[in-house]
């Protein structure tokens, strides 16, 4: 991954965003020294997202089943099939 300051990023945008578009790479922003922000190309945000969305899904159903709100095979079965209706 690229380190880029602030600066170099307001003076050379144009190039970056085309080597980000070329290289799927991201590019960690630096204001003063300090980690500012990432640049990333849309493709990999998107799937980013999508990932967090399957992640958190998967942590709302283990805490379900922590906390005992658990259903048999046959009421999911049926919940599901009224639900698709």
């Amino acid at each position: 991954m690229r380190t880029e300051l602030v600066t170099t990023l307001k003076r050379q945008a144009t190039e970056h965003l085309s080597d980000l578009e070329r290289d799927k790479e991201p590019i960690l922003i630096t204001q003063h020294g300090v980690p500012s922000a990432y640049l990333v190309d849309v493709e990999s945000f998107a799937r980013l997202q999508q990932r967090t969305i399957v992640l958190e899904g998967i942590a709302r159903g283990e805490m379900a089943i922590a906390e005992g709100r658990v259903v048999t095979h046959e009421r999911a079965k049926a919940r599901m099939a009224r639900w698709l209706k």
